[in-house]
C-alpha cells in the first residue's frame, strides 16, 4: 500500500480545519468534542452521545450533515418502534398485472442516521441496528441490501433517564468507534449562546466537503502509516484491559475485545491527519483511548460500589502502560474525558 504523501495530508487538513471552524459555530464551547466526532467520521465509525437534554447533539450532528452535503435521516427511538420501521418492508404492490413483494427501503437507507434516544427502544429494534452498524448492509426476509456510502450511525441517549429505557447490550456498545460525553457548557459560553442564539432556529452552516472530496479523505485515512512501535502500544493498551495484566485492571470485570485495537488504530490514523501529519503516534493513540475504551470495559461490582467510574480505570491504564522501553505517558498533557 502506498502511504500518504506530506502533500496530500496538509490539502486534506485545510479541509477538516474548515470543516472544524464550521462546526464551532453550531456548537459554542464544544471545541475537543468536535475534534473527537470529526475524528469518528474519519475513521468511519459510529459515534454514541451521551449527555443531557438540551446540550446540542442533536444540532451538533444536523450542521456535521450540512457541512458535509450527507443526506441524513432522523430516527426518534421509542418503546414501540419495529425492526421494520427503520431498516423497511417488503409492501405488497401490482407490477405488470401481477401481485408481488417490493422492499420499501427504511430510514437506515441514507448516509447519517441521526439514532435520537436509541436506548429507549426495545432490545429487538436495536438489534437491527447490528448489523447495518458492522456490515453496512440489512437483511429482510432472507434479501440482502446494500446501505449507501458513506455511512454513520450518530446516536444520543441521556444518562439519567432510567424509566422506559433499555440499556444497550455490550455487542452493541461494541459497534460504537466512540462514546462521547457531551458536558454543560461554562457561563462564558452560556452567555455567547443567549447573545447569538435564538430558540427555534437553526445556526446557517455552509457547505464544506462534497461526496468525493470526503470519500478521498476517508481513503486518505487509511494510508496514514502506523508505525510498529505504535502498533505494539495499541495492542498493550488493550490488553491492559483485562483482569490479571495490569494493576488498573484490578477492578475491570471483563476487557475490551481485538475491535478496540482496531478501532483504536484507525482513529489514532484520523487524528494524525487532522494534525496534518502523514503518520501516527503515541499521543493520537492517548488522545482518542478514553473515547474508544470507555465503553468497551465492564466493572466489577466492588469497584462500582467504591465509586470507581470507566473513565477512571480509563485514565488508570493509560497512565500505567508505558508507550516503549519503560518510557511513560505522564510527559504528556493529562488525559481528557470528553
Amino acid at each position: 500500500m502506498e502511504y500518504a504523501s506530506e502533500t496530500e495530508v496538509i490539502s486534506a487538513g485545510k479541509h477538516i480545519r474548515s470543516l472544524s471552524a464550521a462546526l464551532n459555530q453550531v456548537l459554542f464551547g464544544q471545541e475537543e468534542l468536535i475534534d473527537l466526532v470529526l475524528t469518528g467520521v474519519l475513521a468511519r465509525g459510529h459515534i454514541l452521545l451521551e449527555g443531557l437534554p438540551g446540550l446540542g447533539k442533536t444540532e451538533l450532528v444536523k450542521g456535521l450533515s450540512k457541512t458535509l452535503r450527507l443526506e441524513t435521516k432522523r430516527v426518534q427511538f421509542t418503546p414501540d418502534l419495529l425492526p421494520g420501521d427503520i431498516t423497511g418492508n417488503p409492501v405488497l404492490q401490482e407490477i405488470d398485472g401481477r401481485r408481488a413483494f417490493v422492499f420499501q427501503p427504511g430510514p437506515l437507507f441514507t448516509n447519517i442516521v441521526l439514532a435520537d434516544e436509541i436506548n429507549r427502544a426495545s432490545p429487538k429494534t436495536q438489534s437491527a441496528l447490528l448489523e447495518a452498524m458492522q456490515e453496512r448492509r440489512v437483511t429482510v426476509l432472507g434479501e440482502t441490501h446494500d446501505l449507501p456510502r458513506p455511512f454513520f450511525v450518530l446516536a444520543t441517549q441521556n444518562p439519567i433517564e432510567l424509566e422506559g429505557t433499555y440499556p444497550l447490550p455490550e455487542a452493541q456498545l461494541d459497534r460504537f468507534l466512540f462514546k462521547l460525553e457531551v458536558m454543560r457548557n461554562n457561563v462564558d459560553t452560556l452567555e455567547r449562546i443567549v447573545t447569538q442564539r435564538e430558540l427555534g432556529t437553526e445556526p446557517v452552516v455552509d457547505s464544506i466537503m462534497d461526496a468525493s472530496t470526503l470519500d478521498e479523505v476517508l481513503n486518505l485515512v487509511r494510508r496514514i502509516y502506523l508505525p510498529d512501535v505504535v502498533a505494539n502500544y495499541i495492542a498493550r493498551l488493550v490488553d491492559a484491559t483485562h483482569p490479571g495484566q495490569s494493576n488498573a485492571a484490578r477492578g475491570i470485570r471483563y476487557g475490551a475485545s481485538p475491535r478496540a485495537a482496531l478501532s483504536l488504530a484507525s482513529a489514532a490514523k484520523a487524528r494524525a491527519l487532522m494534525n496534518e501529519r502523514p503518520h501516527a503516534s503515541f499521543e493520537d493513540v492517548r488522545f482518542v483511548a478514553p473515547a474508544v475504551l470507555r465503553h468497551r470495559i465492564v466493572l466489577e461490582y466492588n469497584a462500582r460500589v467504591e465509586g470507581l467510574t470507566n473513565n477512571d480505570i480509563v485514565r488508570a491504564l493509560i497512565e500505567e502502560v508505558p508507550f516503549q522501553g519503560g518510557a511513560t505517558p505522564k510527559t504528556l498533557k493529562p488525559v481528557t474525558t470528553a
